[in-house]
């Protein structure tokens, strides 16, 4: 992961992503949160129930959460560590590949 994307990501700020008359109203904004909440919930339950199932489980849930993160704050934490992780992860694989080609050859 390029060290650019990470400092934009760590630059965005933290917070709800809602339309400002939305946040201007706390009943308004309260049912958004709500409503946010059930989408995102929704998209994950159906993830984990295709876990077991060969197809694309894991990326459904890692998309309820960013749905989450559009309006929740620890979700946007959660998916920040989450990006750092795999983007440390994909460096190590590469390395690890490289590190094999070479004794190869050698």
């Amino acid at each position: 992961m390029d060290v650019e994307t990470d400092t934009k990501d760590e630059e965005r700020p933290l917070g709800s992503r809602a339309p400002r008359f939305v946040r201007a109203s706390r009943p308004l904004h309260l049912s958004w949160q709500v409503g946010v909440f059930l989408v995102g919930l929704a998209i994950v339950v159906t993830g984990v129930i295709l876990l077991p199932l060969p197809g694309p489980g894991w990326l459904i849930i890692f998309g309820g959460m960013a749905v989450w993160a559009t309006e929740f704050v620890w979700a946007q934490l959660c998916l920040r560590w989450t990006k750092r992780k795999v983007g440390e992860g994909t460096a190590w694989w590469k390395r690890r590949r490289l590190e094999r080609a070479a004794r190869k050859q050698s």
